[in-house]
């Protein structure tokens, strides 16, 4: 089950572009929400959360958020991350404020284990799903599930609806939805003739028949 953490934050008054005097400082821009709260922009320290997040559990991260001016921790899980696409790094964290006691939906990681008979028999592995929503109450939220393909022969597909939840814990995506398959191979694509350049193709059928006989003729002209 997911462990929780806690994160010290402080609010802030610098929004917009002047969030980049946050990043000169080693701080990245939050901001804390919930079904019971205003929103409240934050900064955290980017050395700090940097280390929570290597040894978090991805979507169902839980953290404490000790804010600097509350009186007490806050429950809240990462709700989105924005992370740079060019230089990876993150942007900005959304942090959800959360009840204990109460279920919540969030995004757990699918990871494969086992070694499919089919793809030991030259079939190809096609992961399609790779994150699941589910719904939990936050202490049992699971860091990830694991999904074991080790019986996946040459042509079989997995759902979601054969992915074992853990206890307490609901996946609330298609049933249908499509985790992953054992496909095979295909055959190499057949090579066309390549015509060097002036050449032209042989003519075949009629219009081949019908250049032949003139030839013919002409020959038998001359």
């Amino acid at each position: 089950m997911t462990e929780t953490t806690s994160l010290a934050a402080e609010p802030r008054t610098i929004v917009g572009k002047a969030n980049r005097r946050l990043a000169a400082e080693g701080k990245i821009p939050a901001v804390l929400y919930g079904p019971t709260r205003e929103p409240i922009a934050l900064s955290v320290n980017r050395h700090d959360f940097e280390v929570f997040m290597s040894h978090a559990g991805g979507g169902s991260t839980l953290v404490s958020l000790l804010v600097e001016g509350e009186s007490k921790p806050i429950n809240a899980i990462i709700k989105e991350l924005q992370v740079s696409p060019v230089k990876g790094t993150i942007l900005h964290v959304d942090f959800q404020a959360i009840r204990m006691d109460r279920k919540i939906q969030a995004t757990v990681s699918l990871h494969l284990v086992g070694d499919s008979q089919g793809v030991k028999e030259g079939g190809i592995l096609m992961h399609n799903l790779h994150t699941v929503h589910v719904e939990a109450l936050p202490g049992d939220l699971p860091e990830a599930i694991e999904v074991d393909i080790s019986e996946l022969e040459l042509g079989d597909t997995l759902h979601v609806s054969d992915v074992a939840a853990p206890e307490n814990v609901e996946i609330v995506d298609e049933p249908e939805a499509i985790v992953c398959s054992v496909t095979t191979p295909s055959a190499e694509p057949v090579e066309e003739e390549v015509l060097e350049e002036g050449e032209e193709p042989e003519l075949v059928g009629e219009e081949g028949e019908e250049a032949s006989a003139e030839e013919s003729q002409e020959s038998e002209e001359s």
